[in-house]
């Protein structure tokens, strides 16, 4: 917690306070700045070293920065320049005294449910940096003065170790990669070759001070995101400035190889959004998309993260399959190129088929995809298809136990053959993230799971691969915060009933059983057909002493699932963490005290 000139800034929460405790609200970019500026109290820095450290791998006009700047010293009543002064030719200085202490951590962090911070190294480095020597306000005030230096340099000590932990985190990826059973053949973009993708400003399409807030937010995280896939270059025009309708001109000034725009408005119960994405150099269309976000529960924040995840995850998905080779026109096979086999065609057929799965309908749709496969050997979306299909047929036990090790070794082969020709391809990777998490071979999937994210960080489902292995190792805490930033992006939403599922489970393992009936709740009403959704609602009912429910959603669940037993209903224990037994094991007794099977 750092306390300047009657204010103090949590990093940990992202809050900024008054001394009357009263909050005051900062977006996101604008909070980073204000927080280097707290950390680096003293000493000029300049306008460059400012953009390279909030705006890593973008590159953004001057005027975001100026109004990040202008945000802060509206925030801190700076309106005559007092805290942040301008140093003319080397940059900003930050005069004021800082004083530092640990902050209160059994307070609950605001906004869990909502839009819970992500996992991240910064929050490592935050809780380190505690240990790297006195805090600054146990300085004696009368020798106030002589400690600056000594406090500058804490403060450039905590920011070097931020800046190692980081590259720590960033090397064990690395030699996680190495390491893992499989080696990813490079990229087929170099980073020579690295596509530009300019981010227009979001066009609000009315002069409500909301609207415009809101679309240049959204372009802001819109950038943020794309900044963090891994073979592109992003140019963001104008981050945090409002602009009127412009055309693709400043992109193809900017150099850019695609150009993406965007028109926002507001109706009283919901944000519409219309996106495209053209070829800079020719205008083609590459891409387009429409959708809408609820506005009906206030939450400008909660809104705003998921217009920018139903934006970015389907954009990142399209530019990842570009770079993969597909074609930029969608196919044009006539109705009878389609009867005859079409791959996209059979994939679809083949999902449809389990729709409502038994058995017969299962083998239905495998038979399909070989068929399809036998015509196409190397198409590398029926390659993931029919791993992905045998993948679940392993998860509910539709193949004999003599077939069982010959079919996951089969579906794997396939995975990596994919990953060998397109080691970036999103569907593979995603594919076999699930694989892994599958297996239980924790490591991996979280290795692939990252790389998966690294191309896509919106996408909810690998996040929620992530969760269930933070999970089964004993890690509640962190598979929490991965189920629930899944939740704050919502995408893709035909998935979203798993993360509110993961985040009910969490929540019982970690004895929060009334949080774990609210996600249960929320994950039923978007997919009641699961058994297990019922038996962990039965468990949260009966331990908040809610008998009569307890034994309905039990059940429930066992109409769904007969001839459920507790063996048979919570996730493989192979190389799971004791931790993850333990709690495991509570939850079961709990179970099998409201009726349902040991074995």
């Amino acid at each position: 917690m750092f306390r300047f000139a009657g204010f103090e800034l949590d990093p940990l929460r992202a809050s900024l306070r008054a001394t009357d405790g009263e909050a005051i609200r900062l977006r996101p970019k604008s909070f980073d700045m204000l927080q280097m500026f707290v950390a680096n109290a003293g000493r000029v820095i300049s306008k460059q070293e400012l953009i390279d450290a909030i705006w890593p791998n973008i590159h953004v006009a001057d005027d975001g920065l100026f109004q990040c700047i202008r945000e802060i010293r509206i925030a801190l009543a700076d309106e005559q320049r007092q805290l942040i002064k301008l140093v003319s030719g080397r940059g900003y200085l930050f005069d004021a005294e800082v004083s530092a202490a640990p902050a209160d951590r059994t307070k609950p962090v605001e906004g869990v449910g909502a839009s819970a911070p992500a996992i991240e190294p910064r929050r490592l480095a935050d809780e380190a940096s505690q240990q790297a020597g006195p805090a600054v306000d146990q300085v004696d005030p009368l020798e106030r003065k002589s400690a600056w230096p000594r406090a500058r340099a804490l403060t450039r000590g905590r920011w070097r170790l931020r800046f190692a932990l980081a590259a720590m985190v960033v090397l064990g990826a690395a030699i996680g990669l190495t390491t893992a059973r499989f080696i990813f053949k490079p990229a087929s973009i170099s980073t020579q070759a690295r596509p530009v993708i300019t981010v227009m400003p979001i066009t609000g399409m009315s002069d409500d001070p909301q609207t415009v807030q809101m679309a240049a937010g959204l372009a802001e995280r819109l950038s943020d995101g794309l900044s963090r896939v891994g073979n592109i270059r992003v140019v963001s025009l104008g981050v945090g400035v409002t602009f009127g309708a412009m055309d693709t001109a400043a992109g193809r000034d900017a150099q850019a190889s695609f150009v993406v725009t965007g028109q926002l408005w507001k109706s009283a119960s919901s944000w519409d959004l219309q996106a495209r994405m053209v070829e800079a150099g020719t205008g083609e269309l590459l891409w387009s998309t429409s959708f809408s976000v609820g506005a009906e529960d206030g939450d400008l924040l909660r809104q705003q993260y998921r217009l920018a995840g139903g934006l970015g995850y389907p954009l990142a998905l399209r530019v990842n399959k570009l770079l993969n080779g597909e074609t930029r026109q969608a196919s044009t096979a006539g109705a009878a190129e389609s009867a005859g086999g079409n791959a996209a065609f059979v994939i679809e057929q083949a999902r449809a088929f389990l729709d409502h799965a038994t058995p017969e309908r299962y083998q239905a749709a495998e038979a399909m995809l070989e068929q399809a496969l036998a015509r196409e050997p190397d198409n590398a979306d029926l390659q993931v298809a029919l791993a992905t299909h045998r993948l679940r047929g392993l998860q509910t036990d539709w193949y004999p136990e003599a077939d069982r090790s010959r079919m996951e070794a089969g579906a794997e082969a396939m995975l990596l053959a994919t990953l060998r020709e397109k080691s970036t391809y999103l569907p593979a990777l995603g594919a076999y993230c699930r694989f892994l998490t599958a297996t239980n071979r924790f490591a991996e999937s979280l290795v692939t799971c990252a790389k998966a994210l690294s191309f896509d960080p919106w996408d909810g489902t690998a996040l929620f691969q992530t969760g269930l292995s933070l999970m089964q190792l004993g890690r509640f805490e962190d598979a929490l915060a991965s189920f629930l930033q899944a939740d704050q992006f919502d995408t893709p939403q035909v998935s979203r009933w798993t993360w509110l599922l993961g985040a009910g489970l969490a929540c019982l393992y970690l004895d929060r059983d009334e949080d774990a009936v609210n996600w249960m709740t929320r994950s039923i009403a978007i997919t009641p057909g699961t058994g297990r959704s019922y038996f962990i609602l039965a468990a949260a009912y009966r331990r908040l002493g809610r008998q009569q429910e307890a034994k309905l959603a039990l059940a429930k669940g066992m109409e769904i699932r007969p001839g459920s037993t507790v063996q048979n209903v919570g996730l493989p224990v192979k190389n799971t963490s004791p931790v993850y037994l333990k709690a495991r094991d509570k939850v079961s007794r709990t179970l099998i005290e409201l009726g349902l099977p040991e074995s």
